[in-house]
């Protein structure tokens, strides 16, 4: 509670345990000894002799006033529907006072607080004293606070011989906005009472006191929050750290609350905020109370409580919006039901750390009884007491952390004792199995050893297989193209044949002109059979370098010469097999590539590869649609940046996408059994992946396929 509730508490509530020793059939409110309570206050503002009017008229203060028209109601619940159109609420309230004789001797004091509003406090028809500005004589407007509005006001001297009138004058302007929400009566009401000499000590004493133990409260908690968040941080597993780290938050923040409550100077928009701050945080911790508990004793979050958690911050909202004290109630006993549930039912299982948090929760339950007796018997704010109530839970909840932490170090050095034990049997059982382990590994090592030299020579055979078939594939497109350069040797030898009988006859009949014109084209002849035997001579080394095994040394190499080298001897292969197969060749090939370094007979059978793939697709798909269909192949070269591109596409049936994962796996292949090792691609992967390349492909199903080799021109 803070000061400010706890003041109007004490001067309200508690006063009001005084007697009333009205006479009903009179309208005056007499004033006895035996009202006084253990602070030497009466309460004047919740009695039933006010009368009020509203408005404001200067002449209202006056004693012999005719009040028949005004109408009963205490300053204490002033009423938000007096509030008009723009939230002020202003009007006087007016009360006939005797003194008991035996009283005149006391000093007394009228004390008056209220907040967000001003009031003039009338004696008898004069300007006693005056609480903030009300307005009047032209003054501007000016709202008392709570620290304003607890000055010592002066003395005053009544009289036992006769009645006084007290009037007051009031002026309130509530906060608009949602903070108007907030408002209550009791926030809007007007406190007022009668005090002996001994009030003021006893007020200063607690605003005195309120600093000291709030900022005691804020360091307690915002420490205790720090060292459950560092450890909350560094066991994250640990539920219950971060329900303790938010428990002590909470606890910390709503101090926090308090002390600017009891020691801020704030407006009073400010402070029903801080008084709606406040209360959550008093509803959130409860909440985060029972979590604990239900943790710590249940080791889990039941779906009931959960009902109970949303059922408390139903009411909590109630209280804050609705300004319901019923409500504030209700929550707070079944939150202290619920506790005593989860304490008593976990009682018999109670053990080790646990009792940590029962005693710390059972010595909170002691010091807000004890609290609430003080203030309710004797009228006093004991922080001593109330110190308990704040912090006795949130040191329990460490006391446990630091017992839990010691059991559970105490559990892991049992258990690895335990671990110790059986690793020292398994071990011994271990050693009793190595002999037989070991002589069935030597067994199992021989068995392996052979069937792992039966599959690299079965792998051996296959590759060597594929790189045949490939050689099979090349050989007739070499054939095909070395017949060219063959025929064009075979022609002009017979023309030269020819040439020579003509220049023979020329020269016996001495025509040596025409001797000379048959001898330059017998020349010219000769230039044309040694360029076509030099080509004939190239495609054989060709196949030479193909059909041995690569020595792996990488030369310069023109990658445009090699690509259409290969694409026109898989070409002319194919139709070797298929005399009927035609398709259509397009190339386009970059020219500033020029001669890079790589192995060039393993880069010709990746080329050949892709080509008898790509003419293979296009052929099967010319099977299927004779009509309308033309057989493309492309091959691209470029350059693009520091890489070369190699690109092989066709307008086959393409590569469905359940195979595209697998195609580069060696033995895995698309084409009917007997067609395919499925080595190919296997191979040129790994080609292209020793040449610090890539290869890659891209596909749609009946529309074709495209490979794409990208190749470091810094090779």
């Amino acid at each position: 509670m803070s000061l400010a509730k706890t003041i109007r508490f004490v001067i309200i509530a508690l006063i009001l345990s005084a007697a009333d020793f009205c006479n009903a059939q009179d309208s005056t409110f007499f004033l006895s000894p035996k009202m006084f309570t253990r602070n030497q206050a009466i309460r004047l503002d919740d009695n039933n002799k006010w009368v009020f009017h509203k408005g404001n008229d200067s002449t209202w203060a006056e004693i012999n006033l005719n009040t028949s028209g005004w109408e009963p109601l205490k300053p204490s619940g002033i009423l938000q529907k007096l509030a008009d159109a723009n939230g002020n609420i202003e009007g006087w309230f007016r009360i006939k006072i005797r003194l008991d004789s035996s009283l005149e001797s006391m000093q007394l004091y009228l004390f008056l607080q209220m907040e967000g509003g001003a009031a003039d406090l009338y004696l008898d028809g004069h300007l006693f004293h005056s609480f903030g500005s009300t307005g009047k004589d032209g003054t501007p407007f000016e709202s008392e606070t709570f620290f304003n509005s607890l000055r010592q006001s002066p003395p005053i001297k009544l009289s036992s011989n006769a009645d006084h009138i007290v009037a007051i004058h009031f002026v309130i302007r509530l906060p608009s906005g949602a903070i108007r929400l907030l408002v209550s009566p009791e926030d809007i009401g007007i406190a007022l009472a009668i005090t002996g000499p001994k009030f003021p000590s006893a007020l200063r004493n607690i605003l005195t006191a309120s600093p000291r133990y709030s900022l005691l409260w804020i360091t307690v908690s915002a420490t205790l929050a720090f060292l459950f968040w560092l450890l909350a941080f560094e066991n994250r597993g640990e539920k219950n750290l971060w329900l303790m780290a938010l428990c002590s938050t909470a606890f910390c923040l709503a101090a926090s609350i308090i002390y600017a409550l009891d020691n801020v100077n704030l407006s009073f928009g400010s402070i029903l905020v801080f008084e709606a701050l406040r209360e959550l945080s008093g509803y959130t911790n409860c909440v985060l109370i029972l979590f604990i508990l239900a943790r710590i004793f249940t080791n889990k979050i039941p779906w009931k409580l959960i009902t109970v958690v949303l059922f408390i911050f139903a009411l909590g909202i109630w209280s804050i919006l609705g300004s319901s004290n019923v409500a504030r109630v209700i929550a707070y006993v079944v939150t202290l039901i619920t506790s005593l549930y989860y304490v008593i039912a976990s009682w018999k299982k109670l053990k080790g750390a646990q009792w940590a948090v029962v005693i710390g929760f059972l010595s909170a339950l002691g010091f807000m009884v004890w609290a609430v007796i003080n203030i309710l018997i004797y009228d006093n704010p004991n922080y001593n007491v109330l110190t308990g109530v704040f912090l006795s839970f949130q040191i329990s909840l460490l006391i446990y952390v630091s017992i839990r932490f010691r059991e559970i170090i105490k559990e892991v050095r049992t258990n690895a004792q335990k671990v110790v034990e059986i690793t020292e049997e398994k071990r011994q059982q271990a050693l009793n199995q190595q002999a037989i382990l070991e002589q069935q590994v030597k067994e199992r090592t021989a068995q392996l050893s052979q069937s792992l030299q039966n599959l690299k020579d079965t792998q051996s055979q296959l590759i060597q297989s594929e790189k045949m078939a490939g050689l099979g594939e090349l050989t007739a497109g070499i054939a095909h193209e070395i017949q060219n350069p063959l025929n064009f040797v075979n022609n002009f030898s017979d023309v030269n044949t020819e040439l020579l009988s003509e220049m023979k006859e020329a020269i016996e009949t001495g025509n040596y002109e025409e001797a000379k014109s048959i001898a330059n084209d017998v020349i010219d002849n000769e230039e044309k059979i040694k360029h076509h035997g030099k080509r004939a001579d190239s495609i054989v080394k060709s196949m030479l370098l193909h059909s041995r095994t690569s020595s792996g040394q990488k030369e310069p190499t023109d990658i445009n010469a090699l690509a259409d080298e290969y694409l026109r001897l898989a070409y002319h292969g194919l139709r070797a097999k298929e005399k009927n197969f035609n398709a259509s060749i397009k190339t386009d090939f970059d020219s500033s590539i020029g001669r890079m370094n790589v192995v060039s007979q393993d880069i010709g059978r990746v080329l050949l590869n892709l080509y008898n793939n790509a003419f293979y697709a296009v052929s099967e798909k010319k099977k299927i649609m004779p009509e309308g269909f033309e057989p493309t192949v492309s091959v691209i070269t470029k350059k693009i940046n520091d890489k070369i591109e190699i690109m092989v596409k066709d307008n086959g049936n393409g590569i469905p996408q359940k195979a595209l994962d697998k195609i580069f796996l060696p033995f895995f292949t698309t084409k009917p059994a007997g067609q395919g090792t499925g080595l190919g691609l296997s191979l040129a992967y790994d080609i292209i992946k020793a040449h610090g390349g890539e290869i890659k492909v891209e596909t749609k199903e009946c529309e074709g396929s495209q490979f794409i080799i990208q190749l470091p021109i810094g090779l």
